[in-house]
């Protein structure tokens, strides 16, 4: 059994306020004392009396004295304020209801159903109208112990993880942020295309300012040519890992035929490393000087933003279990099951598996693909994979489903991690059951692990057998081939920055790269404008935003060279690229001659593993300017990110909506974002 620490709930707002002004100072320092604890535990003892004995400033004589007659008129006067209470409320809801429906017309709010967690709808319509699916998100600080460590979060509509958005391709999505926490954020729609809508995004310094402290903005794109799994995430520094991500699945009306395999449940499983710390601080003390690029430990990891920790274990930090829960998960028996697994996490590579059952990975990224067998699937930030079960391992009916962090890859250790999480997957005799809350761990599984050793590199799983359901070819040569090396450099003032080439991405809160290209080539600036596809390092500081510049439809392809000891899976925005292949040490050249370009893999995360390399093929369909970046966040913000400005004519002629032009304006908008290397200069460490 795993033990449960004792804490007091908290009662009075007030009492609230001094456990979060505790809780803050502890997360500033490395590890409370012992004087601290005691004091809180005071604070808590407090609110317990103040919550559980309201009525000790009165007598109980005195209660007891009162007679039946003032006792009846009392009620009587109570009754009828809760009467005109009531009325008057449900006067306002009306008028609420009537100016809501008339000012979003035919669209529907969607808010999160706690109820059904993240099973899909078994009775979607998949050949319904393109529909106006319209959500309000409201953005606040709030503590929350996932696993049972409290900590500082951010969260969407008090959730975690966020409300899933389920749709079919051809509808239009509208998302209402209110932006009510203390650190400007932004919203990025992991691997939609955004055709049409670049300015929606959701990228700071890219393709929008941030959404400031108090300020509101709505995401409005439709879905284009496109399917499958995909998630939601904040775009501003590493705060995606401080709550704000949630699961985006969009189903085609082919989705049926595209899987393989028929199936009678769809649901989510969202993996990730969880930190106990706030992430903007865990960022301060990565990019200091002197840390040579080692990433921050994950303390441990969660499933579906559930987890269960021995508080015993964590006398350090503020705990209370009572409330987490070990994930289950509830199959019918003898039936196939789609489980879409999302690595949301920050840094770490997971290692997953069910034991004794065998899948099928039948989606890599939105892209369905033929069904390929496997028992460990392994799976990098930001990439996603469905995979098909089927519930008839007898006679055991239920079985841990493991995920497991490769930790060969962390530069330093952290005594507090617990590198494996682990969920259940039970039999049932029905598919429609939520994923379980109890912590009950009654019952729990004796089923059989693997024989086989953890894997002890972090890269990509082969997928060269994973063949795309719907072929395209990919024959011949490119019209244009970029070389990128990426790697990590120690500079002036001994700070480790990541490099492609010699540039090291900075975010311009305050000027995004997109409003800059559309003033400056409206204006005839020719700097703007490039004769052949190339690195345009007139218009844009290489030394802080490398661009590629690409004026036409035209196939490109690009060759990332890892100088790293660490694995970058690498995201592109706006497309799903070509995989044409990857390896570690140098990429040989007459490898083109070799290569299977008929139906090659198409995703949009793929790694680069440690001293290898990946080559890729574009084909650059899509106008816009792109973030091409490392989705281990820490990375990102230590610089490793380019973009790709496609088809500048058409950019050139956008005009940007009003509001995103106003998010510039407001005050704030540092607030989140990732230090200024400038702090440091002068501090030998």
């Amino acid at each position: 059994m795993i033990a449960l620490k004792s804490v007091k709930k908290l009662g009075m707002k007030s009492s609230n306020s001094e456990i979060s002004a505790h809780h803050s100072a502890r997360t500033s320092s490395d590890e409370g004392d012992e004087s601290d604890r005691h004091a809180l535990l005071t604070v808590w003892e407090k609110a317990e009396n103040e919550t559980n004995h309201p009525y000790e400033t009165e007598s109980k004589g005195r209660r007891w004295r009162r007679g039946p007659e003032i006792w009846s008129s009392q009620v009587k006067r109570i009754g009828i304020i809760v009467t005109v209470f009531l009325l008057l409320a449900f006067c306002a809801l009306i008028l609420w209801w009537k100016t809501s429906a008339a000012h979003i017309e035919n669209s529907t709010i969607y808010r999160p159903n706690l109820h059904d967690d993240y099973i899909l709808d078994p009775n979607w319509s998949f050949g319904s109208k393109p529909a106006r699916r319209e959500y309000r998100w409201t953005i606040q600080d709030q503590e929350h112990n996932p696993d049972g460590v409290y900590r500082p979060m951010m969260l969407i509509n008090s959730q975690f993880p966020g409300p899933m958005i389920e749709c079919n391709e051809g509808d239009t999505i509208v998302v209402h942020v209110d932006n009510q926490a203390a650190n400007a954020t932004s919203f990025h729609w992991h691997g939609i295309y955004q055709n049409g809508s670049n300015w929606m995004d959701g990228t700071v310094g890219i393709t929008q300012c941030p959404i400031a402290p108090g300020q509101k903005f709505t995401y409005e794109f439709r879905i284009i040519g496109q399917s499958g799994t995909y998630w939601y995430h904040s775009h501003q520094g590493t705060q995606a890992s401080d709550g704000l991500l949630g699961p985006l699945i969009v189903h085609s009306k082919e989705e049926r035929s595209l899987q393989r395999i028929n199936y009678a449940s769809d649901r989510i499983i969202m993996i990730q490393d969880h930190y106990h710390d706030l992430t903007g601080a865990l960022l301060m003390k990565y990019l200091e000087p002197d840390r040579e690029n080692a990433e921050p430990v994950p303390d441990g990891a969660l499933i579906n933003g559930m987890n269960i920790r021995d508080c015993d274990a964590l006398s350090h930090r503020i705990c209370n279990n009572s409330t987490s829960s070990i994930p289950r998960f509830d199959l019918a028996k003898n039936q196939n099951h789609r489980l879409r697994f999302i690595n949301v996490g920050a840094f770490a590579e997971f290692q997953i598996q069910i034991d004794e059952h065998e899948f099928a990975v039948t989606e890599a990224d939105g892209t369905d693909v033929e069904p390929v067998y496997f028992h460990r699937l392994n799976i990098s930030p930001g990439q996603r994979y469905s995979i098909v079960i089927t519930a008839s391992v007898d006679p055991a009916a239920s079985f841990w489903l493991r995920a497991r962090m490769v930790t060969a890859c962390f530069a330093e250790e952290n005594p507090s991690l617990v590198p494996e999480i682990r969920g259940i997957v039970q039999y049932s005799q029905s598919s429609q059951l939520p994923v379980a809350t109890s912590s009950a761990l009654a019952g729990k599984p004796n089923s059989k692990d693997w024989d086989e050793i953890d894997e002890l590199i972090c890269k990509d799983m082969n997928t060269t057998q994973l063949v795309p359901a719907e072929p395209i070819s990919v024959v011949g040569r490119p019209d244009a081939f970029f070389y990128l090396r990426s790697n990590f450099e120690i500079g002036a003032w001994k700070l480790s920055r990541g490099f492609f080439n010699t540039s090291s991405w900075r975010s311009d809160v305050n000027s995004p790269s997109l409003e800059r290209f559309i003033e400056g080539y409206t204006s005839g600036n020719k700097d703007f404008v490039l004769s052949a596809p190339g690195i345009n390092h007139r218009a844009f500081s290489l030394d802080r935003e490398m661009v590629i510049q690409v004026n036409e439809i035209q196939t490109i392809d690009v060759l990332i060279d890892n100088f790293d000891d660490g694995n970058h899976p690498l995201h592109l925005h706006g497309y799903k690229y070509f995989v044409l292949a990857q390896g570690h040490g140098y990429f040989d050249p007459h490898l083109y001659d070799t290569m299977n370009l008929s139906n090659p893999l198409r995703r949009d995360t793929a790694s680069a593993e440690a001293f290898g390399w990946i080559l890729i093929r574009l084909v650059t369909d899509n106008p816009g300017i792109w973030a091409f970046h490392c989705h281990i966040s820490w990375h990102t913000e230590a610089g490793l990110l380019m973009q790709f400005l496609i088809r500048p004519e058409m950019v050139g002629g956008w005009v940007l909506p009003k509001a995103n032009k106003a998010l510039c304006e407001a005050e704030g908008l540092r607030k989140g974002a990732g230090p200024r290397d400038e702090i440091w200069f002068g501090n030998r460490g």
